[in-house]
């Protein structure tokens, strides 16, 4: 079964538009697992736009399902990893002023600083992942380095679901069921929604997890958090 991990970020954008502790996000974090959220996700920017690295030691304290913690992996972000002792950590290529993340990993090029990343969060116990594109040869990359899972940047496929579903997931199919093959877990995200969820998951027996924040915090506006956590939790059903 697919678990879905709620990226909180938007939540904290919120709290931050005005200062103060409205939306409180921890209070937001308990709420989701309540409604049946299987993980919580947060990337916290050297800025702390969003998440603030206060943030991430405060969830550690009440998160019960699984602490999924994104980042590029500078080394202030690794002692935070490490400090919380997250339960997994994504690595993501952000330079520090992206607005969101934009493309998965070149892990033939940075094959020796991603090697000495993961083998250091490895040590501490922490299952890594590589936020990574559909290439084979990346994907690899990603198994050569060490990593546990790899999450396919799911963007490309959003933006052809409606032109051609089928093509716009096949590259990913056939990813997921490569990275199955040599021993890597798959998680998947970005622009991931109510709209192409359900047929991206049945496409993809081997997916362990999905991170969602933009879509499923906006849908909250409209359909309360509860109820929207049941709907993505349908769709993965």
């Amino acid at each position: 079964m697919t678990k879905l991990s709620v990226n909180i970020n938007k939540i904290a954008t919120i709290r931050n538009a005005r200062g103060g502790n409205t939306p409180d996000l921890v209070a937001a974090a308990v709420k989701i697992e309540a409604f049946g959220g299987e993980g919580i996700t947060v990337h916290p920017r050297p800025d702390e736009r969003h998440i603030r690295f206060q943030d991430v030691y405060d969830l550690k304290k009440v998160v019960k399902t699984e602490l999924n913690v994104e980042g590029y992996p500078s080394r202030e972000w690794l002692d935070l990893v490490i400090s919380v002792k997250a339960d997994q950590a994504t690595l993501v290529p952000d330079a520090p002023e992206a607005i969101t993340s934009s493309s998965g990993w070149d892990t033939i090029n940075h094959k020796s600083m991603l090697a000495e990343v993961i083998a250091e969060l490895n040590a501490h116990g922490i299952r890594t992942s590589i936020f990574t594109s559909t290439d084979s040869a990346l994907i690899e990359g990603a198994k050569l380095v060490g990593s546990n899972r790899i999450e396919l940047y799911t963007e490309p496929y959003a933006a052809d679901f409606l032109k051609d579903r089928k093509s716009a997931r096949n590259p990913f199919v056939l990813a997921s069921e490569y990275a199955a093959s040599i021993g890597l877990g798959v998680n998947a995200g970005h622009d991931l929604s109510l709209q192409n969820l359900e047929y991206f998951a049945d496409g993809l027996p081997a997916l362990d997890e999905v991170s969602i924040g933009h879509a499923l915090i906006s849908d909250a506006l409209y359909f309360g958090l509860e109820n929207t956590i049941q709907m993505y939790l349908s769709k993965l059903k």
